[in-house]
């Protein structure tokens, strides 16, 4: 609810309100599709994944995404796999495995199957979400608030089959607030804007990849986990991965969408 409130006050700023009335039968249909996938389907896969997982290992697991992208192109937008694109998935999922592992390799003891899986799942439903956006054209802002508000319906539903309604407290709604803020609020505008400011989108898309190991130092100080030296060198591996898959233009695409 305070990501859709967020977008509708960016919507406001950037005085795009009236596009909302231009989506097309056609694309609200689209949007009521996308929403079920994201916010909904997406995080009820990675909030569990979380909950099964130290975040030290769910979060890099996630940013497998980008691989997911690559892979999943290939049937849905008829993309070639090429002999590149082939090694950075080899180098991403060694990274996934020593990871969930916990360098157990060998032995292939995880911490939590079932966690990493939905980790990875995760991943693959992010992916889905931005390749059934391709052929989208409306602004993207607008598509983003379109999710949501169709979203926030679909988990009023699932929160009532599966929880029920409680008034958080003071620090849930906070941490609550904050999660969808910066989570995907207000921080996507500011990074459409980085973007459209930016005479090199490429390089701004690179510098996303500073986000995973951020997300390590944030981890050991704020929740206390003991940082492992196989989640720096799995999540090196799979940045490495990323990164080396990665053409410019498809970088910019990426980032855009």
């Amino acid at each position: 609810m305070v990501s859709l409130v967020s977008l509708f006050m960016a919507l406001l700023v950037q005085g795009k309100i009236a596009l909302l009335r231009q989506s097309t039968k056609r694309q609200l249909l689209h949007s009521m599709l996308l929403g079920l996938i994201n916010p909904t389907l997406y995080y009820l896969v990675l909030f569990r994944a979380y909950d099964l997982l130290p975040a030290q290992e769910a979060q890099p697991l996630n940013w497998t995404w980008p691989i997911m992208l690559s892979i999943l192109s290939a049937p849905l937008l008829k993309q070639k796999l090429t002999i590149r694109t082939i090694i950075a998935i080899v180098i991403s999922f060694s990274g996934v495995i020593l990871i969930a592992t916990r360098g157990n390799v060998i032995a292939l003891r995880f911490t939590s199957l079932t966690g990493d899986l939905l980790a990875i799942g995760s991943s693959v439903i992010w992916a889905l979400f931005w390749i059934f956006n391709l052929r989208d054209r409306r602004d993207p802002t607008v598509r983003l608030f379109l999710c949501f508000l169709f979203g926030n319906i679909y988990n009023l539903v699932v929160m009532a089959l599966l929880s029920g309604f409680t008034l958080p407290t003071l620090t849930g709604f906070a941490g609550g607030a904050y999660v969808g803020l910066f989570e995907m609020g207000i921080t996507f505008v500011i990074w459409l804007k980085a973007l459209s400011l930016s005479k090199d989108s490429a390089s701004v898309g690179i510098k996303a990849y500073i986000t995973p190991f951020l997300s390590l130092i944030f981890i050991h100080f704020i929740l206390g986990e003991t940082i492992l030296v196989t989640s720096v060198l799995g999540l090196g591996l799979i940045v490495a991965g990323i990164t080396l898959q990665m053409k410019p233009k498809a970088v910019i695409k990426g980032s855009v969408l």
